[in-house]
């Protein structure tokens, strides 16, 4: 059993995350269809506007459980955590870090 964090994924329409979290102003990022590996340098939390990705942690994290993320998914990606995302449709999310 993993000791540490997990991706925690709650889906929101866009007005509830905006109301919740003020969305719009937070930065902006996208990607076409990929796979590449990725180390997250503090708590992400995002909001994804359209697009789908599969994220597996890796290394020290790969105990934690692999997380398909989407479009109209409100999600927290831990500070730290190593992963490979793996997108499947061309993602565009807000995000901000803690």
């Amino acid at each position: 059993m993993s000791t540490k964090p997990e991706i925690m994924v709650t889906a929101l329409t866009r007005e509830e995350a905006e109301t919740q979290f003020g969305i719009s102003g937070w930065g902006t990022w996208g990607c076409g269809v990929s796979k590449f590996d990725w180390e997250y340098s503090g708590t992400e939390s995002a909001y994804v506007l359209k697009g789908k990705v599969l994220v597996t942690p890796t290394g020290d994290w790969a105990d934690c459980k692999p997380t398909e993320v989407k479009a109209g998914d409100f999600v927290v990606f831990p500070d730290g955590m190593t992963c490979i995302w793996d997108v499947s449709e061309a993602i565009e999310k807000h995000f901000n870090f803690a």
